[in-house]
């Protein structure tokens, strides 16, 4: 059955994913794409709040709970504890508000793949994700309906992982991830041309290609220790420094005609633009570095509440390639709040007693500053995680939805609406299994 889930939730989420973009939004434009949410379903449905660490789910916020020790022993009967796997993906439905009107987008993006092995006082994880994606199409209109601009954009950066955590006493964990993020950003523009009001036959377009390559890092620490007979402390921290990715260029220029009708560019001809001369064939973007620390209190297995703060030192991004007069970065933070419930884990009867309940928000300012605005997010959401297969191994079929605000419409930018249902499946599976009989 399990086996059978996986298969058809990968299918489901693989034929969406290469018929769409992984975003509509047109804040995409910006930097190297909109980044990326690092962490799974069962946090962003605790408002991206990644404190809570256990044996039993991945935490792709935190290497340190790669380790998954110092928890609930009774679950496995003592034994070794189990292989996990995840696989996740979101379908978003957001709508754009600007002075000119409103429109709706959908995306669907694949969110990760990952597994998490621990071996004695080790754990080692491995995994992909998106780190950021691209993805927008831009027409800047004048008072007459006319198109002025142009732009289009599609791609993003992804990430591979492996990493490993280690438990240094009974109470402290850390570990580190290694990334290395690799992909490619396109993107093109077009400058109309009129002659007394009426389009010229030929317009020149600019296109531009970004082969991006390179390494990151990620440490994590988490302590947890009891506090009383029932409650847990929990808190964590993680910090990725600043690191680079090399940046291989080409931009050409392109005279093409536009059907009036059907909007279908037919390509003239074509020529290469002399980035060498420039300086701009292979170029450095900055990675700026990331620290985050939260913290938590709950009841093992039956509720957990925690709050989790990331700063990010936006302000060093650089990107020599994309440059305009009206976009600055300055540093970046969010803050998240969240939790959840399960009112029985082993109960015998009533499948809802087992089902996790989760909630939570969150506030970011995301460090773009567009003509002097600011813009932040909020959101809020909601999820459930679903038992599926052997109860004793408390594997999930999780489900979120998230509801929030991005941008302003405030010197003509536009403000997003948006609604995401995430999915995922969080499976667990003993591969060591210690004999009791010989």
């Amino acid at each position: 059955m399990i086996k059978r889930l996986i298969v058809v939730f990968i299918a489901i989420i693989s034929s969406n994913v290469f018929a769409q973009q992984g975003t509509a939004s047109p804040y995409s434009f910006y930097g190297i794409g909109s980044l990326k949410f690092r962490g799974t379903v069962e946090n962003r449905s605790m408002g991206g709040m990644g404190v809570y660490l256990d044996s039993i789910h991945i935490n792709l916020r935190n290497p340190a709970a790669y380790v998954g020790k110092n928890i609930e022993a009774m679950p496995f009967d003592n034994e070794s504890r189990p292989v996990k796997f995840a696989v996740a993906g979101t379908m978003s439905n957001a709508t754009l508000n600007g002075n000119s009107g409103e429109a709706e987008t959908n995306s669907t993006t694949f969110d990760y793949i990952a597994l998490s092995v621990p071996v004695g006082k080790f754990g080692f994880g491995f995994g992909l994700l998106p780190y950021t994606s691209v993805g927008y199409r831009l027409d800047d209109i004048n008072d007459d309906q006319d198109i002025i601009n142009r732009f289009r954009g599609e791609g993003g950066v992804n990430r591979v992982f492996a990493g490993f955590g280690y438990q240094i006493t009974d109470r402290l964990s850390a570990g580190v991830d290694i990334n290395y993020n690799f992909g490619n950003i396109q993107n093109s523009a077009i400058a109309f041309q009129y002659n007394e009001g009426e389009l010229v036959e030929f317009q020149t377009r600019e296109d531009n290609r970004s082969d991006l390559s390179g390494l990151s890092l990620n440490f994590g620490l988490a302590y947890k220790m009891m506090i009383s007979e029932s409650l847990e402390l929990s808190a964590t921290a993680t910090y990725a420094p600043e690191s680079e990715l090399s940046s291989d260029n080409i931009r050409s220029f392109s005279t093409i005609v536009i059907n009036t009708i059907t909007d279908v560019e037919a390509t003239v001809n074509t020529f290469d633009a002399d980035l060498e001369g420039q300086n701009l064939k292979n170029t450095k973007l900055t990675l700026p570095s990331r620290f985050s620390f939260g913290a938590g209190v709950g009841k093992p297995m039956s509720w957990f509440v925690g709050a989790e703060y990331t700063l990010q030192n936006t302000s060093n991004f650089s990107n020599p390639l994309y440059t305009n007069a009206v976009t600055t970065y300055e540093n970046s933070s969010q803050f998240s709040l969240g939790g959840f419930y399960i009112p029985s884990y082993n109960a015998f009867s009533g499948y809802f007693k087992r089902v996790v309940y989760r909630a939570g928000f969150n506030f970011s300012n995301t460090g773009l500053v567009i003509k002097d605005e600011p813009i932040n997010e909020f959101g809020i959401s909601f999820g459930l995680g679903l038992p599926v297969g052997n109860r004793s191994l408390f594997s999930n079929a999780n489900i979120g939805i998230e509801y929030g605000q991005r941008g302003t419409t405030n010197e003509n930018l536009i403000k997003e609406s948006f609604i995401n249902l995430n999915l995922s499946l969080s499976l667990s599976s003993r591969w060591f299994r210690q004999k009791k009989y010989n």
